[in-house]
């Protein structure tokens, strides 16, 4: 019997869906119907994710969604970085394309932040804690929660090639297809927040605790 090849098409594939599989699993939708909340698309900005999930005034429930998504793409890249690191850089990516565009929703998905943040902990995680402290001092600077993941996750790549062969208390060290894979994340985020740049180039976004008119 062969023995497996992590570099084998049907490897890479196999690492790719199963992050996609995982990653796809809307569990702010899952969790707000199993509340009896009804879909949480319907309301706020229509987002699946932790942040619009809060707008329903269960912060449980918000925080439980913020874990669940991170852990799914860092659940994603661990599965698979047992076998080969590329095949974990692959199931990351996976891991956002299902969040951000999931088949059963139509491919209509979140935005990616927490599953961003999660991926990146797994992959190199002084890169993802960095980012976490990056969002964190920016919300509490400026309080629009978009514009610290947007600044979290452009930090992302420039993190990654910075510490890209330093290691840091035994971390796996980051490397180009690590920075490649943040990069991606970044461009992914971009792309979802597009509503949201543009209401912060024209001073229209919500700060953090504000509501949200209904979406469109």
């Amino acid at each position: 019997m062969s023995s497996f090849d992590p570099t084998s098409i049907w490897a890479l594939a196999a690492a790719a869906v199963l992050g996609y599989l995982l990653g796809s699993i809307p569990f702010g939708l899952v969790l707000t119907k199993a509340a009896g909340l009804g879909d949480i698309r319907s309301i706020g900005s229509g987002n699946i994710g932790a942040t619009n999930v809060l707008r329903t005034g269960h912060k449980g429930l918000a925080l439980a969604t913020l874990l669940l998504d991170g852990g799914k793409g860092a659940i994603a890249v661990l599965i698979a970085g047992l076998f080969d690191p590329m095949l974990a850089v692959l199931a990351g990516g996976g891991a956002m394309l299902g969040h951000n565009y999931p088949v059963w929703l139509g491919f209509k998905g979140g935005k990616g932040v927490a599953t961003a943040l999660g991926t990146l902990l797994a992959i190199a995680w002084p890169v993802g804690v960095l980012c976490c402290l990056i969002w964190l001092v920016t919300a509490l600077l400026f309080r629009y929660s978009s514009l610290a993941s947007l600044t979290s996750v452009a930090a992302a790549p420039v993190l990654a090639l910075a510490l890209s062969g330093v290691p840091i208390l035994g971390a796996v060290r980051t490397d180009l297809p690590r920075a490649a894979l943040a990069l991606f994340i970044a461009v992914l985020v971009f792309i979802r927040h597009d509503g949201n740049i543009r209401r912060l180039l024209r001073g229209e976004e919500p700060k953090i605790g504000q509501k949200k008119p209904a979406a469109g």
